[in-house]
């Protein structure tokens, strides 16, 4: 089942709010990138090399 974009960005934002693994917010933020999303967080939205 795939996320919508809203889903994606709420589970981002909780994931950064909670302080999670940098890795699961990287592939968060990774999806996002690829959706070309933003949020307003104020924590870039960084890809992982």
């Amino acid at each position: 089942m795939k996320m919508s974009n809203e889903e994606l960005i709420e589970a981002y934002q909780d994931a950064i709010r909670l302080e999670l693994d940098e890795d699961f917010i990287a592939m968060l933020a990774e999806e996002m990138i690829r959706r070309n999303l933003k949020t307003t967080k104020k924590k870039p939205v960084e890809m992982k090399s």
